[in-house]
Parts: structure tokens; C-alpha cells; sequence
């Protein structure tokens, strides 16, 4: 066990810094580390705890595996430990290192001009979104480590989420827990977290401080939400969820150990717009860090298109999102009227470019090779793969990038059209069912979300959200001639994706068993067209791609008994 300090102090002051890293941008980051340290040191903070690999971003993959990159890390950590010769805060700041060989995920307390100690991350996640043991060796377990006459317990992200690291740093001697945390968004997981965060106080009757990301990283989105709990398992501290955030914490130290006095406790957010705000962090994010000065969509009068284009706008302002109208032979004229209602109150860029002459030309070069065969689905993706080209062309020409606009429940049977509405860069709708869509929508004509840069009031036509889906790819055609109701078949995909259960229990649960079976038959053969599909920003807790890895050649399908 550590030896206690002769005059061990009874005050602490501990920033919470939730701050935004950007991928690989090591420079950038450490500008944004020694900023942020001054601040906290400008507000009277002993210590700054930043995230999870803040030097370089999470999760890094495979780039983690450069010795380029593992050297640049390196040395920046060592131009931030030499900021704390001045005798201001000490700083925990998650990085890279090399040990031995061996790549470890670390946290590296800074004081005194150096590394004073480095604790490596002992759990490592690999499943779901999470791959590290592919790229890193898993630590011993730690014991504390001292800082200033403290003996901190740094436990580094999914090291909270099992009691066998809380409980060494318990046994050794720590006097409280700082977890430096990467911890992904989804629709749930917040309270997951605080569960796990109560069990190690439970467990250890040590307080605990959990310091979260916040921003975009391709699919994923970190939501903050940092928090302190107190040995009576009481909330002391609780960090809004995605916005940035340095909170500085008051701590002393009593005969029953270490309490943190109560501060701000930002309000959770509901699911509507907690989901919305992920959203919009994740496009903002992908957009800037991926230098584009804009987005363009087709805004075909239809409620996904019209929700992307609201999320894009508050994500990125008026000014920066293009959408524009692509009329076919079948496009009606209440379509042509809600996309430009729509695109009147969310102040957008809005043109029309009727596709009907590229459909015509196509029809007539193919009509050889067509001869004899009644017109079908062909010509119908003959539209949708027009729309595909168009859009692409205005993104070459004026370098804004292309925003799909399919949902979920599409994506998962295959409702979408290859090289068609699938071309693009990006999609804020693709871990998102169709009935959430319209929550969302009616959502977001009364409420504007914080930080939004569109406008207030309705910015989604009621006659949109009223309206039955259609692809408009033929006369009178609607979704559910193709779908079951998307009430039905988003509870069964559900089931299938998110629970993985049998088609049996689906059918026990009251689902039609034709239905299931069409449903599960569909979900498995579109697998080949989601690996060709955008990226999008994760909501649930199985997103496509990161999450749920299906072969694509698959012959496996539940039996009747």
C-alpha cells in the first residue's frame, strides 16, 4: 500500500475538462490541452482531467499503429508536462505510449515538468463499436498514484466498467477515482454509465470522477456528460451533454475521506433531443473537420429529406446547406409545394432540376437491350440513380458534400437505391427509424435545440409530416405497398437488430410470422448494399457498420421450429 504523506492536504481543487480533440491533430490538440489548462489554472484548479486519449482522438484504429504517430504523441506530451513548471495544475492526459514494446492506452499524470506517472488502461473493450485489442496491450492492474500528497485511483474508460481495477486501486490505497473516459453516444447510454459509476462507489466506498469526450468522429459521437459521485453514491457535479465544458470541482478531505462539495447539475436531456443534438454534433463535426464548406441534398417533399435538411441547417447555418428539387414525370405538385415550403422557412439555398430528360435519354440508349421486357423496378432506380448523378455533379463542381437522406428502417430491407439516394458523404438519418423520424420532426417544429444556427418555429410543413410516405417512382405509389406499416415493421427490425431475437419469440411477442420471415429475409440480403452505404452518426445501440458485422453472403435463416 502507499505511504500516506507526513501533511497530507484537505483541499482540491479538480477541473473537469470535456473538451473536443480532433482526430490526429496532435498540434491542435495539445493547443487545446495547454488552453484549457490555463484557463483552469486562471480559475485556482490543482489538477485537470482530460479524456481518453485526448492527445490524439478516440477511437484511432489502425493510425494509433504509426510509430510516426506514437513519436509525435510522445513528444507532445513532453511540451505539456514542461507547462507545469510554472507550479500551476498538474494535468491526467489520455495518450499513447510505449512501454517495453508495447502499446499501451495510458493516462499520464503531468506535475513538476514531467511524466510523473503513467497508469495504462487494464479492460480493453472489443465489441460494438471498440477494436483495441487489435491495437493495444492490456495493462496491469494499476495501483494509486500520487499526486501533491493525494493518492489518485485513474481508471481509464471501460476500466469502470468492471469492479477488478476499482477494487486494486480500493485494496492499495487510493483515496479517490478519476476515470478519463471515450465513451460513445448512444440513445441509452447515459444512465448505463451512471449505473456502473454507482456499483465502483458501492464497491469501494471511494468517490468518483467520470470526464467524457465530447464531438464527432466519423459514425460516433461523444456526448459529455461528465459527473462526480460522492461516497454516499450523492451527485455532486453534473456536465451538460454535448457542448464543451471545463468545470472546476471543490474537494476536502474528512475523517471519512475525500467529499466533493455540490456544484452545477446541467439537466439531462430528453430522448428527442438527445438524439437531435447528436445528430447535429456529428454533422457539424464531419463537415469541418473534413474541410467541406458545405452540404447539398435533394429536398424531395418527403419527411426524411426535410428532417436532414433541418438538421443540417442547425447544424451548419442557412447559409452553408444547398438543397434542391429533382422532379421526375411522377412528382406531384404537392411535393413541389411542401419542398419549397420547407426550404422557405429553413432560409435555405433551394433550386429545381427536373430530371426528366436524363430518365428519357437513358430509356431511349437501353430500349435495344430492353426489347420485350415490361417496364419495371429498372426504371424505377433509373430515376433515383439520375438523382444520384445530379447531386454528385453540383458536389464536384462546388465542392459542398452530399447528404443522404435514409432512414433505418430503409437501410435495413434494402428499401434504397445503389449509386442512387445512397450516393453521398454523409447521413444523419441512417441509425434512425422511420417512426423516430417523425418524433423528431413534430420535435423539432416546437422546440429549437441549443446551439442551433436555424430558426425558430415550424421549419417542417405539418402537410410532410401528415403526409403517407412515397418514393414518387411511380403513379400513386406509396412505402408501405413495398412495406409493412413502418409502426410493424420498425418494432420487428428492433427485435432483430438491437434484441437479435429468434423469429419464434418475434412471432410469440404478437408479429405476424410471414411477416418476421419476409422482414429477416430482406434485413439479410440488403447487407451487401449498407457496406456501399455513407457513414452516419450512431443513435442506438446497434448501428450498422461498427456495431453489426454481417457476412454479406449468408444463407442462415430461422427455422419454423
Amino acid at each position: 500500500m502507499t505511504a500516506t504523506p507526513a501533511n497530507p492536504p484537505d483541499r482540491l481543487r479538480i477541473a473537469m475538462a470535456q473538451v473536443n480533440p480532433t482526430m490526429g491533430d496532435i498540434a491542435g490538440n495539445r493547443a487545446l490541452i495547454a488552453a484549457t489548462r490555463a484557463r483552469a489554472a486562471a480559475a485556482g484548479a490543482d489538477l485537470v482531467v482530460f479524456p481518453e486519449l485526448a492527445i490524439l482522438g478516440y477511437p484511432p484504429e489502425d493510425l494509433v499503429l504509426r510509430p510516426s504517430v506514437q513519436e509525435a504523441c510522445r513528444v507532445a506530451i513532453g511540451e505539456l508536462a514542461a507547462l507545469t513548471t510554472d507550479g500551476g495544475p498538474g494535468m491526467v492526459v489520455g495518450t499513447p505510449w510505449v512501454d517495453d514494446g508495447k502499446l499501451y492506452n495510458a493516462a499520464a499524470l503531468l506535475d513538476g515538468g514531467a511524466v510523473a506517472a503513467l497508469r495504462y488502461k487494464h479492460e480493453l473493450p472489443n465489441y460494438g463499436v471498440f477494436d483495441e485489442k487489435r491495437v493495444f496491450a492490456a495493462g496491469p492492474l494499476p495501483g494509486p498514484t500520487a499526486f501533491r500528497g493525494v493518492r489518485l485511483g485513474l481508471m481509464v474508460c471501460e476500466d469502470m466498467w468492471f469492479p477488478d481495477v476499482a477494487e486494486c486501486l480500493a485494496e492499495t490505497g487510493a483515496e479517490l477515482l478519476l476515470v478519463p473516459n471515450g465513451s460513445p453516444f448512444d440513445v441509452a447510454k447515459w444512465d448505463v454509465r451512471l449505473n456502473l459509476g454507482v456499483a465502483r462507489v458501492v464497491e469501494t466506498g471511494l468517490p468518483l470522477m467520470y470526464v467524457n469526450y465530447v464531438g464527432g468522429q466519423d459514425e460516433l459521437v461523444f456526448d459529455g456528460g461528465g459527473f462526480v459521485l460522492n461516497a454516499d453514491r450523492s451527485m455532486a457535479v453534473r456536465q451538460p451533454e454535448f457542448i464543451e465544458d471545463l468545470l472546476v470541482t471543490e474537494w476536502q478531505r474528512g475523517n471519512d475521506g475525500w467529499h466533493c462539495a455540490p456544484g452545477p447539475l446541467a439537466e439531462p436531456l430528453d430522448r428527442l433531443p438527445k438524439i437531435y443534438e447528436a445528430m447535429m454534433l456529428g454533422l457539424r463535426d464531419y463537415v469541418n473537420r473534413n474541410r467541406f464548406p458545405g452540404v447539398v441534398l435533394g429536398l424531395s417533399g418527403g419527411i426524411d429529406s426535410a428532417l436532414s435538411a433541418a438538421v443540417a441547417v442547425d447544424a451548419l447555418g442557412p447559409d452553408r446547406v444547398r438543397c434542391v428539387m429533382l422532379p421526375s414525370k411522377y412528382t406531384s405538385q404537392l411535393s413541389l409545394d411542401d419542398a419549397a415550403a420547407c426550404a422557405d422557412a429553413l432560409g435555405v439555398s433551394y433550386e429545381t432540376i427536373p430530371i426528366e430528360p436524363a430518365v428519357q435519354a437513358f430509356g431511349g440508349m437501353l430500349a435495344p437491350a430492353f426489347n420485350g421486357r415490361d417496364p419495371d423496378i429498372t426504371e424505377e432506380n433509373l430515376q433515383s440513380r439520375v438523382r444520384g448523378v445530379t447531386l454528385m455533379a453540383l458536389s464536384n463542381k462546388f465542392g459542398h458534400m452530399v447528404l443522404t437522406t435514409g432512414n433505418k428502417s430503409e437501410m435495413s430491407v434494402g428499401y434504397a437505391t445503389l449509386y442512387g439516394d445512397m450516393c453521398g458523404g454523409y447521413s444523419v438519418l441512417k441509425d434512425v427509424y422511420k417512426m423516430t423520424v417523425f418524433d423528431l420532426s413534430r420535435w423539432r417544429n416546437t422546440a429549437r435545440p441549443a446551439g442551433a444556427l436555424g430558426p425558430d418555429g415550424i421549419v417542417i410543413p405539418d402537410s410532410i409530416i401528415q403526409r403517407p410516405p412515397t418514393a414518387e417512382l411511380r403513379e400513386n405509389q406509396t412505402d408501405q405497398d413495398s412495406l409493412p406499416p413502418y409502426e410493424q415493421l420498425d418494432a420487428i427490425l428492433e427485435m432483430l437488430i438491437e434484441k437479435e431475437m429468434p423469429v419464434r419469440d418475434i412471432v410469440a411477442a404478437g408479429q405476424p410470422d410471414d411477416v418476421v420471415r419476409r422482414v429477416q429475409h430482406l434485413l439479410y440480403i440488403a447487407e451487401y448494399k449498407r457496406r456501399q452505404a455513407p457513414p452516419g452518426v450512431k443513435i442506438t445501440a446497434r448501428n450498422f457498420g461498427r456495431d453489426r458485422r454481417y457476412p454479406i453472403t449468408n444463407a442462415f435463416r430461422d427455422q419454423k421450429k
